[in-house]
């Protein structure tokens, strides 16, 4: 597992009586790195929990895939393809979040698509597939095997605010079960008085650091847990 230095900070407001984080104060790359989490593909979760720490039967059906001997697969596919599923990182600021083997960036994927070579005498279609071998639907008779060029187009980034999923103007409130909403005043005392807050002097800030251990650890209380926050940072 490849460690990381990137690290973000939030301030969590916790109550010391009853041993629980109300809710978190946290910038725009938090909330980036917590909704990548809803990209991870369940075979990229269980990687990164491993197995034995996964709950329910996923873990024995990653085995599964795992242990099949590769006669009993198709002969176009790896199993790759469900062991070590790739997504994009949404953000730079948060790519060192998770182990590098649960993102990549844009830049490293080289999908392979191919195409009919019959195209070049009487097939005339323009289609391509990433499944190779397939058989071409213009044709009917030629299977897809010519491999063409990919090239890829990077989007425009002048502007780094554009980089993840919200905006970077607010500031934004975690709740202990990762419900997010825009932080504000009215919304800070309307939390409290939910959580019937009577005596101020029982909360507690605190700033706290989410690197790579704690982005794990959140990953696992998210499944788990309806106190994330707590589970993680106050155990």
């Amino acid at each position: 597992m490849t460690t990381s230095t990137s690290n973000l900070s939030m301030k969590l407001l916790i109550d010391t009586k009853n041993k629980k984080v109300l809710f978190a104060e946290a910038s725009k790359d938090v909330v980036d790195f917590l909704f990548t989490l809803l990209q991870l593909p369940l075979a990229t979760v269980i990687k990164l929990l491993t197995k034995e720490a996964v709950v329910g039967c996923l873990g024995n059906l990653y085995s599964s895939v795992e242990n099949l001997n590769h006669v009993y697969w198709q002969p176009n596919l790896s199993k790759d393809l469900i062991l070590n599923p790739t997504i994009l990182t949404s953000s730079p600021a948060i790519s060192g979040l998770l182990p590098s083997s649960a993102a990549i960036n844009h830049s490293q994927i080289t999908p392979k698509l191919y195409k009919c070579p019959n195209s070049f005498d009487y097939c005339g279609s323009s289609t391509v597939t990433s499944a190779y071998n397939s058989r071409c639907v213009s044709c009917g008779n030629g299977r897809m095997t010519r491999e063409v060029n990919f090239t890829a187009t990077a989007a425009s980034n002048n502007d780094s605010n554009n980089n993840g999923f919200v905006k970077e103007v607010i500031t934004y409130m975690i709740m202990d079960n990762l419900l997010i909403q825009p932080m504000s005043t009215i919304s800070g005392i309307t939390m409290l008085n939910q959580f019937n807050v009577k005596n101020v002097g029982v909360l507690k800030e605190t700033v706290v650091q989410l690197g790579m251990e704690e982005g794990l650890k959140l990953l696992k209380a998210s499944i788990e847990s309806e106190m994330a926050l707590t589970t993680v940072f106050l155990a």
